[in-house]
């Protein structure tokens, strides 16, 4: 069975346009990418989480480790907001690994919206 075999067509469509736009990025915009991703694969897993739905619930948590450590691969330097985003990412890290063996549905329902957050204020938005 091929890897295209095993994927709805929904999940063929975001990858593709994933790929698309991850090609024309620059460094900010891939950030912004990777927190849009993170924000939705945590979202998914709520959703599927509340659905009963195991399956989708793992797709998305591992989706959500694969934006962060993109996250954490790309921070550079040594100044104090670097420390900060290492700090956040590794956390952010961990309490997606925590929810795989228990899920915490309020734990990561914060910290979606504490990524929803940041990207706002990351393009000069009311948070609130």
């Amino acid at each position: 069975m091929t890897l295209l075999a095993r994927n709805t067509p929904n999940d063929v469509y975001r990858r593709v346009e994933l790929e698309a736009r991850i090609g024309g990025s620059d460094p900010r915009q891939l950030v912004t990418l990777c927190y849009e991703q993170l924000i939705g694969a945590l979202g998914s897993a709520l959703h599927a989480a509340e659905r009963g739905d195991n399956n989708k619930k793992s797709e998305s948590l591992t989706r959500a480790l694969s934006s962060v450590t993109a996250l954490q691969l790309g921070v550079s330097g040594s100044d104090d907001i670097a420390g900060a985003l290492r700090h956040l990412y590794e956390a952010t890290r961990k309490a997606v690994l925590d929810s795989v063996i228990t899920f915490d549905a309020a734990a990561i329902a914060t910290m979606r919206q504490d990524y929803v957050d940041i990207l706002r204020a990351m393009h000069g938005e009311a948070t609130h």
